[in-house]
């Protein structure tokens, strides 16, 4: 009898009432138990490369199309994942994206000896280790001056170079290059000190319409500054800002694969006119993409057109027309816009 009332217990608590009928007990959905884990977020793997160990992560199916995905400055290998509100155009695109993590961030380990040439070097072991002979390569703000570093490097390992509100290593440096060691650390230290404010967005960003966004940045915040104990310690941020101050910016010079470049006109962090050095540093014209709606979050809020872009769609343009969400040829994106369609997704009203 015991096992009895344990089992009507059971029934009651998904959703049947005591004395339910079995037409009632028919008519709920029938139960599925699935096959497979869903994601988490990015995978973390390593490997090791000159002597040091090399964390990555790895998103998406092995015949997806590869990405290198170069987060901004302060960021993880995790960082991929604040891309993942569109994991299912992802998905239908195949896309697989991978991110190397860069010095003293997150897992890695802080060498004050190692620069650019280092991770052109990690990555390019990350990709034979996958067996990967070119990827495209997305960089987003901080990330630019790394991409731009391998793609001088290594430019017959890029199918495509992506661009969003990238920081160009060329032109004149910000003003902070002048200061010192000490003022750097205390200057950095205090931004890092709370992840809230390092990943702090406006308040009229549509980043807080994506549910889980903030909280998932604010997280990879506490993973790059805290979590091998480095409780904050700004010496990793202060050695790639420092970086960020070479010149001049490498040779791009060989580089045949098409770019594009992704801009914010609200950008204050890379306003556009710093972000408009690309276009002379590239050996040829880049796809320009400005949008007015958006600032330093340009590569968030148009990351389906990124994601068409790289996916070889680059002459289509995601529109909202009404209530569906449309990829059209580009002139007849631009005519549905002057009727009052929207760039992007509908998801984005």
């Amino acid at each position: 009898m015991a096992t009895v009332l344990s089992v009507a217990a059971l029934a009651g608590g998904i959703g049947f009432t005591a004395g339910a009928s079995q037409a009632e007990a028919d008519r709920k959905p029938k139960p599925v138990v699935q096959n497979d884990f869903d994601p988490l977020g990015p995978a973390m793997h390593q490997t090791e490369n000159a002597g040091r160990t090399v964390h990555y992560s790895d998103t998406g199916e092995k015949d997806g199309t590869p990405v290198l995905f170069m987060g901004g400055t302060g960021t993880t290998a995790r960082a991929s994942g604040m891309t993942e509100f569109l994991r299912t155009t992802r998905q239908k695109l195949n896309l697989r994206l991978i991110s190397v993590e860069r010095n003293g961030f997150g897992d890695t380990e802080y060498d004050a000896k190692l620069g650019f040439d280092d991770y052109t070097s990690d990555v390019r072991a990350v990709l034979d280790k996958l067996h990967l002979n070119k990827a495209a390569v997305v960089a987003i703000s901080g990330g630019g001056p790394y991409a731009a570093h391998f793609a001088a490097d290594a430019p017959e390992r890029i199918s495509s170079l992506h661009l969003a509100a990238a920081l160009p290593p060329y032109g004149a440096t910000s003003d902070y290059c002048g200061k010192s060691d000490a003022e750097l650390n205390k200057y950095f230290g205090e931004q890092i000190r709370d992840p809230r404010e390092w990943w702090g967005f406006p308040e009229d960003s549509p980043m807080h319409d994506i549910p889980g966004f903030t909280d998932r940045a604010e997280e990879d915040g506490g993973r790059s500054y805290y979590l091998r104990g480095q409780k904050g310690d700004p010496a990793a941020q202060v050695h790639e800002q420092k970086l960020y101050c070479e010149r001049p910016g490498p040779d791009l010079s060989k580089l045949e694969a098409p770019a594009y470049v992704y801009t914010g006109e609200k950008d204050t962090t890379v306003p556009p006119a710093t972000q408009a050095r690309w276009k002379k540093a590239l050996p040829s014209e880049p796809t320009q993409r400005t949008y007015d709606d958006s600032g330093h979050d340009v590569q968030y809020r148009h990351w389906d057109q990124i994601l068409l872009d790289m996916a070889g769609y680059a002459d289509r343009t995601a529109v909202c027309t009404g209530r569906k969400t449309r990829v059209l040829p580009h002139e007849k994106a631009e005519r549905a816009v002057r009727k009052g369609a929207t760039l992007g997704s509908c998801v984005w009203r």
